[in-house]
């Protein structure tokens, strides 16, 4: 049996553009030499709009304490998780009663109950489905959440389902608060959405795309490249340079491994679904892979349109792939975060998994 991803639901909050981010909000927050460096960074980020639950220009949390945005998390948290959710079932055709699991994908904020008990209440799920609730793995958290609700589809012959949601924005820093150039990029990047995959066993009237393996590496030589401190002003990023370094050094490696375990080759793929990290990610996946520039433009137009979302954003680029005119039939999906850490998914139209 395999695992199908079946159906794709979306939710965004607010949008505005980058540029009005800046000249309403950060043009302030940086000052003296910071400045002109932090114009730079906004504007070359690849970012044209991103979506905020709180956006800077309505209110300024930079000094909020850390149980103030907590409590703004679950408020906004829930009916945002609660559209993708609903999205999502309807595209699969599955209701909420049938879920055996309910996973949820979240490091920007915590709290109990959490969203996978109150949104498994609201949406109407079985008091026997099995949660499970993921936290602190970030950017590349949904594809080991996609591999845990595909596994247990494969054993239970029951359907699953996964949601990520970030809340990004609730965790400005105070100018004060350590702003260095990784500060500011991770100003310049981040966004707020949810996105949920609903997870079923294979079914030829239903088609989607079958999970057919999952990789990882993690350089922990390099732990403190990617970071998440959890702060008295909420959780502070860190976020180095050489990043895209250490990524050049190991995605090549990795996504040959995957596919050759099927007997593929990069030429094979016709989809990649690339965490749009940031637009130096994108280029050093794309040389190290060898990729045309069309391969990878759905990465690079949810960059420009939602920004770096966390862990959603490989979500919202399989369902840009999704829309083609001629939806692609084997995909590479490609998510990178804290560790540092590396994964990678092979997807495949399920006729051709069959």
């Amino acid at each position: 049996m395999d695992a199908v991803i079946s159906g794709i639901g979306v939710a965004l909050p607010p949008a505005t553009a980058q540029d009005d981010i800046w000249d309403g909000y950060f043009a302030h927050h940086y000052t003296g030499a910071r400045h002109g460096l932090a114009r730079r960074i906004f504007a070359n980020a690849g970012v044209r709009t991103r979506q905020a639950v709180v956006s800077p220009l309505l209110e300024d949390v930079a000094n909020w304490s850390t149980e103030r945005r907590m409590r703004r998390y679950q408020a906004e948290a829930v009916p945002l998780g609660k559209a993708a959710v609903d999205r999502a079932l309807a595209d699969a055709g599955v209701a909420a009663g049938d879920l055996g699991l309910f996973a949820v994908c979240s490091c920007t904020g915590y709290a109990t109950p959490g969203l996978d008990i109150l949104l498994a209440r609201d949406l109407g799920m079985s008091p026997n489905v099995q949660r499970l609730f993921v936290g602190h793995m970030g950017c590349y958290a949904a594809l080991p959440g996609l591999g845990t609700v595909s596994d247990f589809v494969v054993a239970r012959g029951r359907p699953a389902l996964l949601l990520c949601a970030e809340l990004t924005s609730l965790h400005l820093q105070p100018p004060g608060a350590r702003a260095d150039i990784q500060q500011i990029v991770s100003h310049a990047l981040f966004s707020d959405a949810a996105a949920a995959v609903v997870v079923t066993p294979q079914d030829q009237n239903h088609p989607g795309y079958a999970v057919r393996e999952l990789a990882a590496i993690t350089d922990t030589s390099t732990a403190d490249h990617m970071t998440w401190e959890v702060t008295d002003l909420g959780f502070r990023m860190g976020l180095s340079p050489k990043v895209p370094a250490v990524l050049a050094a190991h995605v090549r490696g990795l996504v040959d491994q995957v596919l050759s375990t099927h007997g593929r080759s990069i030429a094979d793929v016709d989809g990649w679904a690339v965490h749009p990290g940031g637009p130096k990610i994108l280029d050093v996946v794309q040389e190290r892979l060898g990729l045309p520039a069309a391969a990878l433009a759905e990465s690079r137009a949810v960059l420009a349109a939602h920004g770096n979302c966390s862990s959603p954003t490989v979500l919202l680029v399989l369902n840009e792939l999704r829309r083609r005119p001629v939806p692609p039939q084997r995909i590479v999906m490609l998510a990178f975060g804290p560790g540092l850490t590396l994964y990678v998914t092979l997807l495949e139209g399920s006729t051709l998994a069959a």
